[in-house]
C-alpha cells in the first residue's frame, strides 16, 4: 500500500514538472516564465520527495530525502530570486496580456 501511494505521488510530481515546463515555453514574459517554472517544480519536487520519504525503508534515508529537499527548495528560491533582479534591472519588460 505504502509503495503505491509513493508511485502516486512522485507521478503527481511528475507531472507538475511537465506543467511547469508548459509553462516555461509558452508565457510570454521572463517573470511568468520563472513563476510557472518556480512554483511548478517547487511543487513538483515536494511530491517527489514525499513519495520517495514514504518509500523508504528507514528513517536515515527519509532525513537524507528531507535534507535534499530542503537544501533544493533554498536553492530554487534563491536561483529564482537573482534571475528576477538581473532581468529586472537589465530592463525586461513585463508584458500586458489582455482577456
Amino acid at each position: 500500500m505504502l509503495e503505491l501511494a509513493g508511485t502516486v505521488l512522485m507521478t503527481l510530481g511528475a507531472g507538475f514538472f511537465v506543467a511547469g515546463t508548459i509553462g516555461l515555453l509558452r508565457f510570454p514574459d521572463v517573470f511568468c516564465r520563472l513563476h510557472a517554472l518556480t512554483k511548478a517544480d517547487g511543487m513538483g519536487l515536494a511530491l517527489i520527495c514525499l513519495g520517495a520519504a514514504i518509500a523508504a525503508p528507514d528513517w536515515g534515508e527519509t532525513l537524507r530525502i528531507v535534507l535534499i529537499w530542503a537544501f533544493v527548495a533554498l536553492a530554487s528560491a534563491t536561483g529564482g530570486h537573482l534571475v528576477a533582479r538581473h532581468a529586472r534591472r537589465a530592463g525586461a519588460l513585463v508584458l500586458k496580456v489582455r482577456a
